[in-house]
């Protein structure tokens, strides 16, 4: 298997296992887009680390695949593509993508499906398609533009340049630059502490913040507004609630 769905106390690893870049070709797609539909589905995971291992996130796509595919085989298989990256970013519960090496290409794009991303002080992060004749292709013109903004999303789009993690930081590319042997640790205690938490309302959150940003802030606020009133028929609000008033706030035990 080149994905495999790893969970341990809550906490689901989507592990890239394609030596010796991870490189995404159609097999891995596929199973990344199972691997995370199963993430999203299964009670027992309520947080989910995107990893590639030690030494490299994901250099991008099988370019040698890539090659030997025409323009009729493209218009055929992009849907797909898309929707593999897609169904990491539906998953309903908190995503964040542990960057060590490379994440060039489909491997940027997937970091960018994450809702948030902690780098190791050796990462190298960037869209080089415009060095190969194309664009992004996996939500990489649409995600980078709306994390970082257009201008720097054209600038490193349009260059195809790699970026480090220090100048990914400063971009807002990343959240978080931590030492090399640290990513992973520091991503699962992220996703760990998350999923102790209320799992109804970090899914409401996370919805509205992204459907919100799709719309008008008046059809963001009403998404809002609905998924706000409907935490109230859950047995967490109950819960949060009485603890805070009894006990103060943070102790709550949530199921």
């Amino acid at each position: 298997m080149t994905v495999h769905l790893e969970v341990a106390e809550g906490v689901g690893t989507v592990r890239l296992d394609r030596p010796p870049m991870n490189a995404l070709d159609i097999a891995a797609q596929d199973r990344l887009k199972e691997v995370a539909e199963e993430a999203a589905e299964r009670d027992d995971v309520r947080a989910v680390v995107l990893y590639g291992g030690e030494k490299v996130f994901a250099a991008g796509a099988d370019i040698k695949e890539m090659q030997a595919m025409d323009h009729a085989a493209m218009v055929a298989r992009s849907r797909a593509l898309q929707d593999s990256f897609s169904a990491v970013a539906r998953i309903p519960k908190p995503v964040v993508a542990a960057v060590t090496g490379y994440a060039l290409g489909g491997g940027c794009e997937l970091a960018l499906c994450a809702d948030y991303r902690i780098a190791g002080e050796n990462a190298k992060l960037g869209q080089p398609e415009i060095l190969l004749g194309v664009i992004p292709g996996a939500g990489g013109t649409q995600r980078l533009s709306r994390l970082v903004g257009p201008s720097k999303a054209k600038d490193l789009i349009f260059t195809g340049r790699m970026v480090k993690a220090d100048e990914a930081l400063t971009l807002g590319l990343v959240d978080r630059v931590v030492p090399a042997d640290e990513v992973y640790s520091a991503a699962h205690e992220w996703a760990a502490r998350l999923a102790r938490g209320p799992a109804m309302a970090l899914r409401a959150a996370k919805e509205s913040i992204d459907a919100g940003l799709e719309t008008d802030l008046e059809t963001g606020l009403a998404i809002e507004r609905n998924w706000f009133s409907g935490l109230f028929a859950t047995e967490d609000r109950e819960r949060g609630m009485r603890s805070f008033v009894e006990e103060g706030p943070g102790k709550a035990k949530f199921v």
